[in-house]
């Protein structure tokens, strides 16, 4: 079953990480590549999201003052990490953000080299944008087995003209012609649409109602699973995935479902665990072997190391090494641990 399933990483931050001096160990304390790391914990897929034109220094600062660290994900920089990821026997999981920056369901903001294209400007660089980055990995000999074409996409994407609510043939066509660049670039590859709030049918089912009248194409549901922030922002308790809503979403779109990204904070390793294992429970129920990937977003850092100090990582300092020095938590054997007899 393991083998069906993608128990993925997303470990977007690496490279700048590791331009800073960051570096990681094992169990052991003897170091370690972080994507080797990550497979010995059970890991066997890498995501990678790339931006449009992000900035040089690699930092986005939010509407609110928040700096982010948006990790290196130019075109160039992606394939260089999507090369370790294939040396290192990992599948392979493209993210693409539409975006300069972080793209979310509070920010869907066009490229700012875009900004001047209509609808039909904007699908021509949406295609294009694809097919360049595709076309990239293909010439060394890589082909992603996912793409994401936008993430997590619940109000649409290069807004205001991709306005799902507003403008959802928009969407339905510029969504399409990421689709097509995929496919025209690697026939095999499946192309899965990202949305936020797995648990949450409100949220979930008009965007993929809407999409699929509008003539949506897609291979793969994918979704959002971050029971710490529903609970802060909401205080919902209802956010677990015990009534499963993978096995509805699956069964209605008839579509296989996967989890894009899952998290829980790093200094809770044993709840996040646990957090983890439920979430591959769940995936593994989906009838018919339509379950077919859980994401961790981001293992490999911890909230020292941010500008944000982002919580839901699942490595720790090692300060008897070095304050730069990271080894995983728990948390990510779980990959290993839930298919063990």
């Amino acid at each position: 079953m393991e083998n069906e399933i993608a128990l993925g990483v997303d470990l977007g931050w690496v490279s700048q990480l590791e331009a800073r001096g960051v570096r990681w160990v094992d169990d052991s304390n003897n170091p370690i590549d972080p994507i080797l790391a990550a497979k010995e914990k059970g890991a066997n897929t890498v995501r990678l999201r790339v931006f449009v034109n992000p900035p040089d220094s690699a930092l986005w600062t939010k509407k609110d003052g928040t700096v982010c660290m948006l990790g290196f994900a130019d075109a160039q920089s992606v394939l260089q990490m999507s090369l370790r990821a294939k040396n290192a026997g990992m599948k392979l999981m493209i993210d693409f953000h539409y975006s300069d920056h972080f793209a979310d369901p509070q920010y869907q903001d066009i490229p700012e080299g875009w900004k001047n294209d209509d609808i039909n400007g904007l699908c021509e660089k949406v295609r294009q944008h694809t097919k360049d980055v595709l076309g990239l990995l293909a010439n060394s000999g890589i082909y992603p087995e996912w793409v994401q074409v936008g993430n997590e996409i619940n109000p649409g994407i290069l807004l205001p003209v991709g306005d799902i609510k507003n403008l959802p043939e928009n969407l339905a066509l510029l969504l399409n012609a990421g689709y097509d660049a995929v496919k025209e670039c690697c026939p095999d590859t499946k192309v899965v649409t990202h949305i936020a709030c797995v648990h949450s049918k409100k949220w979930c089912d008009p965007f993929f109602t809407t999409f699929f009248e509008k003539g949506g194409k897609t291979d793969i549901l994918g979704f959002s699973y971050y029971p710490y922030w529903y609970r802060m922002f909401s205080n919902a308790n209802d956010c677990d995935l015990f009534y499963n809503p993978l096995i509805y979403y699956s069964q209605k779109y008839n579509k296989p479902v996967m989890v894009c990204e899952v998290g829980g904070p790093q200094t809770e390793a044993e709840e996040t665990y646990n957090l983890l294992l439920n979430t591959i429970e769940a995936v593994k129920q989906v009838p018919n072997h339509q379950g077919v990937g859980v994401f961790y977003w981001e293992p490999e850092v911890g909230a020292e190391l941010l500008p944000d100090r982002y919580p839901l990582g699942a490595a720790l300092p090692v300060p008897e090494i070095s304050e730069n020095t990271l080894r995983y938590t728990k948390a990510l054997s779980a990959y290993r641990d839930a298919f063990i007899k």
